[in-house]
């Protein structure tokens, strides 16, 4: 046991320093590592892509605090927003997880392959959606919210991939759109792991140290180091090419989310 939670510290602490130097969501990251891992261990394979999605929000709650309080400090949060689409994004998330804990595993691990594709265009690419509305009322908020939320839950992630794209299509500044999107991994996380964790409880197939689809150990193991890396990915942000890394980096998505894809034949 000691050796599988070290090898979570060390997936944290990797997941931080990414997320710090570029910009990136954990859940990108922790997702297909977890699914790794957990093959490595022996988890059976029907709950698999499940343990590893309700690991993933989980730790976002922790993550996401700190991201949003630094961003708030800089007055990057518009808490307006925030309060506006969360209603949408709790109901949105908890459904996502309702139904990705009712699909298959190898739906859900295809699923996520072909999300790293979209991210990794998106990285290469470097294409933003041009700002061409405003920002829409209650009831489209709250439409906006549930699609981010479902979609989230479905991959694991904090939703920054989605409400940021979002938020700079209604005219936010960017800083804004990436300080909101911050705050809104927050109640994503909370309404995902509320739902993996209550539709996993009581299956037989877990393994020992599981609250529902939440494996424990890899929690506190991710948690414990991403929260100290991701300060120091941030400050190497300045000294590193980021750009050339994020290349680099959106190739390799591109090999997991290949690598994902291909074990399904």
């Amino acid at each position: 046991m000691l050796t599988v939670f070290l090898t979570y510290m060390l997936m944290g602490a990797l997941a931080g320093v990414l997320a710090g130097l570029l910009g990136i969501g954990g859940g990108l990251v922790i997702v297909p590592i977890l699914y790794f891992c957990f093959t490595a261990q022996g988890v059976p394979h029907d709950v698999m892509m499940h343990l590893a999605l309700g690991t993933s929000l989980a730790t976002i709650i922790f993550t996401s605090i700190s991201s949003f309080m630094a961003h708030n400090r800089r007055g990057a949060v518009l808490w307006n927003v925030f309060k506006t689409i969360t209603p949408g994004i709790l109901t949105g998330t908890f459904l996502g997880s309702v139904i990705a804990t009712s699909l298959p595993t190898e739906f859900l691990k295809g699923f996520f392959g072909v999300f790293l594709y979209y991210v990794s265009f998106q990285m290469l690419t470097g294409k933003k959606p041009k700002p061409g509305r405003t920002i829409p009322g209650a009831a489209g908020m709250f439409g906006a919210g549930n699609g981010i939320g479902i979609f989230s839950a479905l991959v694991g992630i904090g939703g920054g991939t989605l409400s940021v794209p979002f938020l700079t299509w209604c005219n936010v500044k960017i800083h804004q759109a990436i300080g909101t999107a911050a705050a809104i991994g927050l109640p994503i996380a909370i309404a995902g792991s509320a739902g993996f964790l209550v539709r996993g409880l009581g299956n037989p197939d877990l393994p020992d140290f599981s609250a529902g689809f939440i494996y424990l150990p890899a929690l506190l193991g991710i948690v414990s180091m991403s929260i100290f890396t991701a300060p120091l990915g941030a400050r190497l942000a300045h000294s590193l090419p980021v750009d050339k890394l994020k290349k680099i980096f959106a190739l390799l998505l591109f090999l997991v989310g290949s690598k994902m894809l291909w074990s399904l034949f």
